[in-house]
């Protein structure tokens, strides 16, 4: 089945090569435009359109999907399908109504974790599974009818990173289950459990900060769920921040809000409402992520943090 590809990321990405590996692979891929990123603000494709080019893959780029060209790009390519993943874009009429319905790949247990940040979310909750969904694209935030899931775990140790590869794996895996079953006119659907939505709201930078009146294994999961892509801190004394790249709940803490070296374990204590928070890898302002034990080397370690 000839499809087309809309999808940006890193994620898309792997997923786009999955499915270019298919019976189903795309007549065209749909980015957004190139865009400036880096300390150097240079210029670059997603990673959605340099995997395409990899694959060599026709692609188009617009800032937006909807417009008269990129429809028109999209018919031309005479796909039979279109699929959605990691796109960035609201989807409108009349592109939301073609035929047959659009595919969208969600890397959650839908109706859990509906929104913009779902790998995040589940790690910072403290799921222990998660998994990704194919689904029909409707108006409402992710809550078309369902056609086909996949659970994966989530381990005590997994960051963001770890798991959003697991989960990207696993979506290329079923949208190509998903398009062998609609080739054989054979995908069906069910509609979401409405009364069991939650929503994965975009990250904050509130849920940056490690506050240590929390407890240590909700700064922990935030820790995990928010490195290496996004970051977080801790603020200190006369309004600097301390980044904390890796970091785990333990028993032995200081007094809340205190820090402590741990020599022994090359590592920093936080003092939580409830056990400590050990800061494995942490960032200086201005600097490049480093261990806590070489930051205890060259820097002051801070007394308390706010």
């Amino acid at each position: 089945m000839k499809t087309a590809y809309l999808g940006t990321s890193e994620f898309a990405a792997t997923v786009l090569r999955a499915l270019a590996a298919s019976e189903h692979a795309p007549a065209l891929v749909i980015t957004p435009p190139d865009r400036r990123k880096g300390r150097g603000q240079v210029a670059g494709p997603p990673p959605g359109a340099l995997a395409a080019r990899e694959l060599d893959l026709s692609v188009h780029q617009t800032a937006d999907v909807n417009e008269p060209d990129s429809l028109a790009a999209i018919e031309a390519a005479g796909a039979e399908a279109i699929v959605v993943c990691a796109f960035g874009q609201i989807i409108k009429a009349p592109l939301l109504d073609a035929p047959g319905g659009i595919l969208n790949v969600h890397p959650s247990l839908l109706p859990r974790w509906r929104g913009a940040a779902p790998i995040e979310r589940a790690i910072m909750a403290g799921d222990e599974r998660t998994g990704t969904s194919i689904m029909k694209l409707e108006e409402g935030l992710d809550s078309g009818p369902v056609a086909l899931t996949e659970e994966v775990p989530i381990g005590p140790g997994d960051y963001f990173d770890d798991l959003s590869e697991r989960l990207a794996e696993a979506s290329g895996r079923l949208l190509v289950r998903a398009l062998d079953l609609r080739t054989a006119d054979d995908l069906a659907f069910d509609d979401q459990n409405e009364g069991l939505a939650t929503y994965a709201e975009k990250i904050t930078a509130e849920d940056r900060r490690l506050d240590p009146a929390r407890d240590a294994a909700q700064l922990a999961w935030a820790v995990r769920g928010l490195n290496p892509h996004i970051g977080t801190h801790v603020e200190l004394q006369g309004g600097e921040r301390l980044g904390v790249r890796r970091g785990r709940a333990v028993e032995g803490a200081p007094p809340q809000g205190r820090i402590e070296r741990d020599e022994a374990e090359g590592v920093l204590v936080l003092g939580t409402a409830s056990a400590g928070l050990a800061l494995e890898v942490v960032q200086p302002p201005g600097k490049k992520p480093m261990s806590a034990a070489e930051f205890m080397r060259g820097y002051p370690v801070p007394e308390r943090v706010i």
